[in-house]
């Protein structure tokens, strides 16, 4: 066998090891799921248990703790969530590329820095400007999106996709007659579907994922989401039940996996960017 197959077979047994050692923890945790309370304590551990059953605690999460609710809860505030950031980001790329404007490059500056401030900074102030309105206890749905509609990642991949597309498409387009909108719709968007494939599943996770601030702002148990549910799951019957537990997380994971499974290809290639210009 040559010396190059066998550092190719090397390599691809290599990365199999190390693909199933990073796939532990789901495996375990997927294991874990099946499991009673009493078979979860049950010392030593077994793989596969007597009795264990998957069905018995994911039909308690659908039946005891309304998880078909909380899963629709969640998917109506990240779709919200996605549309906002991703059009609202689309246009800011739009305008700092293509438009001039006082202060536009001091602006896009403080986009930037914007990325270096972690969500649990703003959290106290946006809890009080949301109590003053009392949208928390009137309209939860709205204190959950309207607050994260803006998007400095999505600004900045939008804004870097776009300064990498010709200027001759943009002049062309402006001599036929073609207004900003219709350069946008006609242009731009067709061109863009990566990014925006991109940008949409990094928000979708991350609204998918969020508990800090649903926890602090939602008082109505018709409007909690899914990590909420798995919190609960976690304190149900006043002791862990890792079985439930582990149900839960996995039953609220499937959702982003999909998603990603179905948009890998436009998500890495939303990061390939070139060199700005």
């Amino acid at each position: 066998m040559p010396t190059r197959t066998k550092t190719r077979w090397g390599v691809h047994a290599a990365l199999i090891v190390v693909c199933f050692v990073m796939c532990i923890p789901a495996l375990y945790a997927l294991q874990l799921a099946t499991l009673t309370f009493d078979a979860a304590f049950r010392a030593p551990p077994q793989l596969f248990p007597p009795g264990a059953d998957l069905g018995e605690n994911v039909s308690s999460l659908f039946t005891r703790l309304q998880f078909g609710g909380l899963m629709v809860n969640t998917t109506v505030v990240a779709l919200v969530v996605v549309v906002g950031k991703t059009g609202l980001s689309l246009l800011a790329g739009l305008a700092f590329v293509y438009f001039q404007f006082p202060g536009k490059t001091v602006l896009f500056f403080v986009v930037l820095l914007t990325l270096l401030m972690p969500t649990e900074i703003i959290l106290l102030p946006l809890f009080r400007m949301m109590s003053e309105l009392e949208w928390g206890r009137l309209n939860p749905r709205l204190a959950l999106t309207v607050p994260f509609l803006a998007s400095a990642t999505g600004v900045f991949l939008f804004r870097q996709h776009f300064a990498n597309i010709p200027r001759e498409l943009a002049e062309a387009a402006q001599l036929d007659g073609a207004t900003p909108s219709q350069f946008l719709l006609s242009v731009l968007i067709p061109m863009s579907w990566n990014v925006i494939g991109a940008q949409a599943l990094i928000q979708f996770i991350s609204t998918w994922n969020a508990y800090l601030w649903p926890v602090l702002i939602v008082q109505d148990s018709s409007a909690f989401v899914i990590q909420m549910g798995v919190r609960s799951a976690a304190s149900s019957g006043g002791q862990t039940d890792f079985g439930l537990l582990m149900a839960a997380g996995v039953i609220a994971s499937l959702p982003p996996l999909i998603l990603f499974v179905l948009l890998q290809r436009q998500f890495m290639n939303g990061f390939a960017l070139t060199r700005d210009k």
